[in-house]
């Protein structure tokens, strides 16, 4: 029954398969997890044949890549709106770290390929690190933005990687139990990653003159 409500509900529109498994494979991911992925499976929630992917992805690795890239571009556009919306430098390097901890809490299964599909490659996926429009660009170019000096490129770098492994700490950690003290403290989950991040200390600062 639910293979062919799937199919009425999504019906497939010729010349955007590949969108239609995507978009479906990332329904499967947040509803049963990696696990359940499959081309077979992604191709009876897309309602169309089991051939239909092998058109677009030669094998379940690179569908999974297809959706890492979805969520890098998602990612990117949450953060891009983030710092659109600061009132400064200072507040939209928090504004950055919020954004990023809330988009993993809400797309739980997708933020994990994310990072799954990158960690035995050679580079960073280029949607995070290499594009100059990119996540991790935009972490590097509000640092600058707040006063660190573009000149100091390996301290701009390090620092970066601070404050991105900072947000992905806090991401893995973000629903302990031991902190719901200190989100009711904070006026809720949001409220309270944003003080977090402000105690980090990870925003240079304008250099002595």
């Amino acid at each position: 029954m639910r293979e062919s409500q799937a199919a009425e509900a999504r019906p497939y529109h010729h010349g955007d398969l590949r969108r239609a498994l995507i978009d479906a494979a990332s329904r499967l991911l947040e509803a049963e997890g990696p696990s359940a992925l499959s081309l077979r499976a992604v191709a009876r929630e897309a309602g169309v044949s089991p051939a239909a992917p092998y058109h677009h992805f030669k094998d379940k690795g690179e569908l999974l890549d297809a959706v890492a890239h979805e969520g890098w571009t998602l990612l990117d556009q949450a953060l891009a709106a983030a710092k659109a919306k600061a009132p400064s430098a200072g507040d939209a390097m928090s504004e950055l770290g919020v954004t990023y901890v809330c988009f993993a809490r809400e797309n739980p299964a997708l933020y994990r390929v994310m990072y799954d599909t990158a960690r035995d490659k050679e580079t960073l996926p280029y949607e995070m690190k290499e594009s100059e429009d990119s996540a991790y660009c935009k972490v590097r170019d509000t640092m600058i933005e707040a006063g660190a000096d573009p000149a100091e490129g390996h301290d701009i770098e390090l620092a970066t990687v601070a404050a991105w492994c900072s947000a992905h700490g806090l991401a893995e950690m973000a629903g302990f139990r031991q902190f719901d003290h200190l989100k009711e403290a904070c006026g809720g989950e949001r409220a309270f990653f944003k003080a977090v991040f402000q105690h980090m200390g990870l925003v240079p600062k304008h250099p002595a003159h």
